[in-house]
């Protein structure tokens, strides 16, 4: 079982960040580099996985799944080792929402956006999640590689811009790969073609859009890391332009 934590969404202006209470003995779990601020009685180690894989090897294989998946092979485990309540306050890398997640009313298990993961209570195990069909595999760019969240507490993860929840009741939705957050086990997913050849070459949206079908929540996000990163990097100056 997860620990029991308790959370506050705090901050405006698309910069949120997650206020964490835990009481003595209780730990979060988070990505390295995500911590904001804590208070005094908080500890903190860089750790090989999530806590939840008992020996040596199980840490190491969990750590080598993690740099395959381009993530660091650490993660900081922020535990209360004061007396009464004590805070760690974690901010997640670029602008826009974070989302509470609990994972006992959500099937214990959610799928997620590698890079969209910020933070969960200890007891959660996070493991990485490889798409299982070809297609999805060769083309899904941003979402070939998949983390899964499964336990029974919270969860956060974040999603870069504006979040948006959309719930499937059988019905499919066709999604640019990078603007997927996160979506529940009971949602299936799949890579297709964006459209016909003129569509694919001068659409503008790719070659492949992520399909999402079945029951379940879906969370997605307006401004993925990738393509905020790709805009900036069209105002730069090239190689060797010395204007």
């Amino acid at each position: 079982m997860a620990d029991v934590i308790d959370c506050k969404i705090l901050g405006e202006g698309g910069s949120q960040y997650v206020l964490v209470e835990l009481d003595a003995g209780e730990t979060v779990i988070a990505e390295a580099g995500a911590m904001l601020y804590m208070t005094q009685g908080i500890s903190f180690e860089a750790k090989m996985g999530d806590g939840t894989t008992k020996g040596v090897l199980g840490s190491l294989m969990g750590a080598a799944s993690r740099m395959l998946a381009g993530e660091s092979m650490f993660l900081t485990h922020f535990t209360n080792s004061g007396s009464g309540k004590q805070e760690v306050a974690l901010a997640a890398p670029h602008p826009g929402e974070i989302v509470v997640l609990d994972l006992s009313k959500l099937g214990q298990q959610v799928i997620c956006q590698r890079h969209a993961f910020l933070a969960a209570a200890h007891g959660t195990k996070v493991s990485v999640e490889f798409t299982k069909r070809l297609g999805a595999g060769l083309f899904g760019g941003e979402g070939f590689i998949l983390a899964k969240l499964e336990g029974d507490g919270l969860a956060f993860v974040h999603a870069g811009g504006s979040l948006i929840k959309q719930e499937l009741r059988g019905e499919s939705l066709r999604i640019d790969t990078g603007c997927i957050v996160a979506f529940e086990s009971g949602v299936n997913y799949d890579i297709q073609a964006a459209g016909g050849l003129k569509s694919m070459l001068f659409g503008g949206e790719g070659l492949f859009v992520a399909t999402l079908s079945g029951y379940g929540s879906v969370w997605l996000q307006t401004m993925p890391f990738s393509r905020l990163a790709q805009q900036i990097a069209s105002y730069l100056p090239s190689r060797g332009d010395s204007s």
